[in-house]
């Protein structure tokens, strides 16, 4: 069946340390949602999503989309996805919010791993990778160039609003769908986005936009995605194609207008699902330097030695979703959340693993051939602090840092 014009609030058992929009939605991920009225909404894959949150559930709702009017550049293939068989707005959530992960064990193996991570990690439970459109992730950071997440936010808002199709409104509000790569490769588009103060990146989304649609073949850039975390999108790929590595996607991302290592490791992680991806800013760089003595050297340019050497430092540290644990330490570190950093939380119990070395005792020190040691593993309860919805929300109106 079709979704309902605007459905009934449904629900999601989750608590708010296996997912917490307020923060998830606001650390520089997605740049599409809006909250209205204490309500997160946007639109994913032709439909208005609305959502909310309680300690226990995530209520969402949806609109089900409207005829898309003409567009500055008409794309010739885009269209809204109304010919949706059943309502399969559960499992686009669960896609979208990567809930097949058990964050709780995550959490566990990246504390006692990092205890840096263990001393911030508490007051920043349910942080989430998002799963999101490869060709949305690709514009929407290389607008991150040199940019804060507020006006990243602005400029993807007009490449919604002057390109992509209407999908419905929320009281006067309209909300559009994300312009597919056709849309933004006419010949007006560049100097059109310089108009709306794209500046320099106006350049580089028309060129990649024209490059992606003209010389790469169709589902090239799904084709890039991790195959242990499949896409949404229906784009057929190439059967034949090569199986994708995170080295390999990196590398081919790189061949675009407008990317460079971070750009690139930041859509591998959100966009194509490599967790193992560490996008590194200088704001990273302040993290590794200030909490893990990496390099001494003030810098804000990165050298390719350099940049690949933090995150395999990381990677070292967090395996194969350090990505994940970056993302993490990098939302601690903003100072839209510093209320939420330094605010009291509520404790949930956590079983933690500890392990205890008792020395037996010696006849004299200087022998160590007397000396026994033996190892016991002892159980504690340790109590990891859940965000508070209300405390998280008193930091929405604060300016945000990048991850540019």
């Amino acid at each position: 069946m079709h979704p309902k014009p605007i459905s009934e609030w449904r629900k999601l058992p989750l608590t708010l340390a296996d997912l917490c929009i307020e923060t998830t939605l606001r650390c520089g991920q997605s740049f599409r949602w809006r909250k209205i009225n204490d309500e997160w909404n946007c639109v994913l894959y032709g439909r208005l999503l609305s959502l909310k949150q309680d300690k226990s559930h995530l209520h969402y709702r949806v609109v089900s989309p409207k005829t898309a009017p003409p567009t500055l550049t008409p794309p010739s293939s885009v269209q809204c996805e109304s010919e949706i068989h059943e309502d399969d707005t559960e499992a686009l959530l669960k896609h979208y919010f990567s809930l097949k992960h058990d964050l709780g064990t995550l959490y566990e193996q990246w504390s006692k791993s990092d205890a840096n991570f263990r001393k911030k990690a508490p007051k920043f439970t349910g942080i989430r990778i998002l799963s999101q459109d490869p060709w949305e992730a690709l514009v929407a950071f290389i607008c991150s160039s040199n940019n804060n997440i507020s006006r990243i936010s602005q400029m993807v808002h007009k490449l919604c609003i002057h390109y992509g199709p209407l999908v419905g409104h929320i009281g006067d509000e309209a909300f559009h769908d994300f312009p597919a790569p056709q849309a933004l490769s006419g010949n007006k588009v560049e100097a059109h986005l310089r108009e709306l103060g794209f500046g320099y990146r106006a350049k580089y989304i028309a060129e990649t936009a024209r490059m992606v649609t003209e010389e790469k073949p169709e589902g090239w850039l799904e084709n890039l995605i991790n195959p242990d975390n499949p896409g949404w999108s229906a784009t057929k790929t190439t059967m034949d194609a090569e199986v994708p590595t995170y080295r390999y996607a990196h590398e081919q991302l790189l061949l675009l207008s407008g990317v460079g290592p971070k750009v690139a490791d930041c859509v591998c992680l959100m966009g194509l699902g490599w967790g193992e991806a560490v996008p590194v800013d200088t704001h990273v760089w302040q993290i590794a330097q200030r909490d893990y003595k990496f390099g001494k050297v003030k810098t804000k340019t990165f050298s390719k030695v350099m940049y690949d050497s933090v995150g395999d430092h990381f990677r070292k540290i967090w395996g194969q979703h350090a990505g994940w644990a970056q993302s993490v330490l990098f939302t601690a570190n903003l100072k839209s959340f510093s209320e939420q950093a330094s605010s009291k939380a509520e404790p949930v119990d956590i079983k933690v693993e500890v392990k205890e070395v008792e020395k037996v005792a010696t006849v004299d020190e200087a022998t160590p051939l007397l000396r026994k040691r033996r190892r016991t593993t002892v159980l504690k309860t340790v109590k990891v602090e859940e965000p508070m919805p209300t405390e998280i929300g008193r930091a929405t109106r604060k300016r945000r840092k990048t991850r540019a």
